[in-house]
């Protein structure tokens, strides 16, 4: 006769309750990550390899961040001071956006153009504000809409790229402050 199926031993997460190979479609993840680390680092290597590349980091960050003091300075600490970079998962790390304003002129259907205003809202313009006072001073229609990257942008109808300058660097003053805020595409 056939031999009888022995019992399945599941692993449970002690942090979210989930089998541990179900961990990474929780909701709490990056919780259960030391947890998976200790008690089941077989199912996943790659978290393994992580922390020990982290460790490296911080190894090599303290190694780094030491100095050997010369007698000169009294209190023997590094002074230098290190800049804090936020990193994502998977590693990327995420830059501080740069502050400038894109007007693009788009052609479409031969002779009618859409003018694109990016970048007004990093030196804390309201969008819906600004579409409002460019759709009233160059008498076209203009909205908020979101582009291509997911980030709202102004549509202004027709090609008012050379004047738009003028009048948001007027009625703006902040854009006005950095060297060569506006750039042209």
């Amino acid at each position: 006769m056939a031999e009888k199926p022995q019992p399945v031993r599941v692993l449970y997460c002690g942090v979210c309750g989930l089998p541990a190979e179900y961990c990474e479609f929780g909701p709490d993840f990056e919780k259960c990550k030391p947890w998976l680390i200790q008690n089941a680092p077989d199912l996943y290597p790659d978290l393994l390899k992580e922390a020990n590349a982290k460790d490296a980091d911080n190894v090599s960050g303290q190694l780094q961040s030491t100095s050997i003091s010369d007698g000169k300075t009294p209190s023997g600490g590094s002074t230098s001071k290190q800049e804090e970079v936020k990193r994502l998962p998977g590693g990327k790390i995420k830059k501080k956006e740069r502050q400038e304003v894109i007007i693009e002129k788009v052609t479409r259907n031969k002779r009618k153009s859409i003018t694109t205003v990016k970048g007004l809202e990093l030196f804390g313009v309201k969008l819906s504000d600004a579409s409002k006072k460019l759709g009233k001073k160059f008498a076209t229609g203009a909205s908020v809409v979101k582009g291509p990257t997911e980030k709202e942008q102004i549509d202004v109808q027709g090609d008012i790229s050379f004047d738009v300058v003028d009048f948001i660097t007027d009625t703006w003053p902040d854009v006005n402050n950095l060297k060569l805020p506006v750039f042209f595409l």
